[in-house]
C-alpha cells in the first residue's frame, strides 16, 4: 500500500487534504441517507449502503487510493445514468481523482498503518581493544 503514496503530506497541504475529504464525505453521506430515506427496493438500496461505506473510508483516510478510485466509478455511473446534476458528480469525480493522485494526508490512518517510520540506531559503546595471547 506504500508504493501508492508519494507522501503524507503534513501542515497546510495536508490540512487541504483533509477539507477535501470532508467536503466529498460530507456530500456522499447526504446522498445516501437522501436514497435510504426514500425508500427503495432492496436491490438499489445496497448502492446508497456502499456509498455509505465508501464515505466513512474516505473520512477516515482509510485505503483511499482505492476509496478515490471507487468514488470515481461511482460519479462517472451517475453522469451516465443522468441521476442527479451532472456538475455535482463531475466535481466529486475531480476530488475522487485527486485524492486518489495526492494520497490521504498526514492525519489519516494510511499515514498511521502506512507511513514511512524513522528508525533511529543508537551507537553501540565501543569497547578498547583487548590484546590476546
Amino acid at each position: 500500500m506504500r508504493r501508492l503514496f508519494s507522501t503524507f503530506a503534513g501542515g497546510l497541504p495536508g490540512a487541504g487534504l483533509v477539507v477535501m475529504r470532508l467536503a466529498a464525505t460530507i456530500v456522499l453521506i447526504a446522498r445516501s441517507i437522501a436514497a435510504l430515506h426514500a425508500g427503495p427496493a432492496l436491490a438499489p438500496a445496497a448502492w446508497p449502503v456502499l456509498q455509505f461505506v465508501l464515505a466513512l473510508l474516505l473520512a477516515a483516510g482509510l485505503w483511499t487510493p482505492v476509496s478515490g478510485i471507487l468514488l470515481v466509478l461511482n460519479e462517472v455511473a451517475r453522469l451516465l445514468a443522468h441521476t442527479d446534476d451532472p456538475w455535482a458528480n463531475l466535481l466529486l469525480a475531480a476530488l475522487g481523482l485527486a485524492l486518489t493522485l495526492l494520497g490521504p494526508g498526514a492525519w489519516s490512518v494510511d499515514a498511521r498503518l502506512f507511513g514511512w517510520r524513522r528508525i533511529e540506531v543508537r551507537h553501540r559503546q565501543s569497547r578498547p581493544p583487548t590484546l590476546s595471547r
